[in-house]
């Protein structure tokens, strides 16, 4: 691009601007005119001695304390079994239970019925033995509190965290566990079709045969 049609596009630019205002370039144009040239008097930077010392960090700011092993175990209690820290019930955990597993009677078969009674004994024997953990007592009390009060879903959601978490703890008792949840909210969906009355009752009865809360 020619000299001269730069000045005519510029000055053609600039009529619309008052006669005391700077003229405007366009970029476009002067990176036409391709890249400017060097300038031999522009000074240059001295280069940097590669022999210096970099200078330190800063010292006096020390690292962020580091938290023992008891604190974190502690953190992850806390964290895993809620607010309370008292020790999780049994008997109201094998009393929700063991009720849900006797309304299951009246439609279940005994096969099915004796085999989650048998896993019922062997998670009742862990507990009362000492071994399951702290955590793990708390998670089901509360799928038996869920439990007890029709929470299907979320008792659901509780047994499967412990099978995630506590595979090796729950895994030889806790398939009965699974297998009454399912048990009991089949035949919650049988009432509320034989009984739609008592849909909107808040306790979970059954037909009107027993309630998971009232003993």
């Amino acid at each position: 691009i020619s000299d001269q049609y730069i000045y005519i596009y510029i000055y053609i630019w600039n009529q619309e601007r008052g006669w005391n205002d700077p003229p405007q370039f366009s970029y476009a144009l002067q990176m036409a005119r391709g890249p400017p040239k060097n300038h031999l008097n522009k000074r240059v930077a001295a280069p940097v001695d590669s022999g210096s010392s970099i200078a330190p960090p800063p010292r006096g700011i020390a690292p962020p304390p580091l938290s023992s092993g008891k604190e974190l175990r502690n953190q992850h209690i806390v964290k895993d079994t809620g607010v309370s820290q008292s020790e999780p019930n049994l008997e109201l955990v094998m009393s929700v239970l063991n009720r849900a597993l006797q309304a299951c009677r009246v439609s279940v078969t005994d096969y099915v019925c004796n085999e989650v009674e048998k896993r019922l004994r062997l998670l009742e024997d862990s507990w009362r033995s000492g071994k399951l953990s702290f955590p793990v007592k708390r998670r089901m009390e509360v799928l038996a509190r869920e439990l007890q009060m029709g929470n299907w879903s979320s008792a659901d959601e509780v047994h499967r965290s412990l099978m995630v978490d506590h595979v090796t703890e729950v895994s030889q008792w806790m398939v009965g566990v699974k297998r009454l949840i399912a048990e009991v909210q089949n035949l919650r969906t049988l009432d509320d079709s034989c009984c739609p009355d008592q849909s909107s009752h808040s306790d979970v009865e059954l037909c009107g045969l027993y309630s998971l809360r009232n003993p």
